[in-house]
């Protein structure tokens, strides 16, 4: 509280301020303007601080970062009124400028003859930031790296397949890790990996094989695309979008305080399509969730799927 209390004295002077609980930092009030200071997670602050910001009626929002303030400033730009991002250096403040989303990289020649035995195994193909990786209702069981064929749910997983079955043939283990977590990715069996991970991107391919669980009709066609961060670890949540006819559907699992801005990120990325519906199993409509997309700039939809969705395909 002390560092904050001198950021902010030092740019905007004396007053009478008192101190509010933050998870993950510190906040200051003063009247209908509040300073949030985030030492966990920065590039997922936006959320929470805005959520802080609507339970303390507050209209004036500065949020301060050691850094990744560019992609708060990003996803700033969407919510009115707009908040303010700042990176801090030493005792001084910098207002963040938006960081523009990076381009699609090149895939590699071979990219369509993994695809190919990606299919062949009974996962599906998904190219996001470069990367190809192979998916089963969402969940990762293999990608490419450096022209190679790696199977398993998660770095760590990869590499024990490749200690144990070091001359076992990339499509054998491929398809007998396919059979595992179709076993493991439903309702009714107990916890498991295969169900506990990606449970939005689950989310996404139930919607995407039956959108009238969403409410939307049962002839749309949703195609899957690249959330604008990409996933730095399967166990963190991050919101899956999906693109049709003049929509963007984004689904999330359980209340994910990030959820809004990631998917007003994922709405602006893919062309600001005249819809954006925020997609979560009944139940997870929190009233905080509601709260933040009030705040968009853009109206958002909040549609919610049967609390079996899971049972969808």
């Amino acid at each position: 509280m002390a560092k904050l209390a001198a950021l902010v004295r030092d740019q905007w002077g004396d007053g009478p301020r008192h101190a509010s609980p933050f998870p993950g930092g510190s906040a200051l009030i003063e009247e209908d303007r509040g300073w949030v200071l985030v030492d966990v997670d920065p590039e997922r602050a936006l959320g929470g601080a805005l959520a802080w910001a609507w339970r303390r009626q507050i209209t004036e929002l500065h949020v301060l970062v050691d850094e990744a303030g560019g992609g708060l400033a990003r996803r700033a730009a969407l919510f009115a009124p707009v908040p303010t991002v700042w990176e801090i250096d030493g005792r001084r403040l910098t207002q963040s400028t938006s960081e523009p989303l990076s381009d699609e990289p090149d895939l590699p020649l071979e990219t369509e003859v993994f695809a190919d035995l990606i299919r062949g195994a009974g996962a599906e193909p998904v190219v996001e930031h470069g990367v190809l990786r192979g998916e089963v209702l969402g969940l990762e069981v293999a990608r490419v790296d450096d022209g190679r064929l790696l199977v398993g749910v998660g770095k760590h997983d990869r590499e024990a397949h490749l200690l144990a079955h070091p001359d076992r043939a990339a499509a054998d283990g491929l398809a007998a890790t396919v059979d595992v977590v179709r076993q493991y990715r439903r309702s009714g069996v107990g916890a498991h990996p295969a169900n506990q991970l990606s449970t939005e991107r689950w989310l996404r391919s139930v919607v995407m094989a039956r959108p009238e669980l969403a409410g939307l009709p049962s002839t749309l066609t949703l195609r899957a695309v690249p959330s604008p961060v990409a996933r730095a670890d399967l166990r963190r949540p991050a919101p899956a979008p999906a693109v049709g006819d003049d929509m963007i559907v984004v689904c999330s699992v359980g209340v994910d305080t990030d959820f809004v801005p990631a998917a007003a990120d994922a709405w602006a990325a893919n062309g600001r399509p005249p819809r954006l519906l925020l997609c979560v199993p009944a139940g997870d409509d929190h009233p905080v969730t509601r709260a933040v997309a009030g705040l968009l700039a853009h109206a958002a939809e909040i549609v919610t799927v049967p609390s079996d969705w899971r049972d969808g395909v």
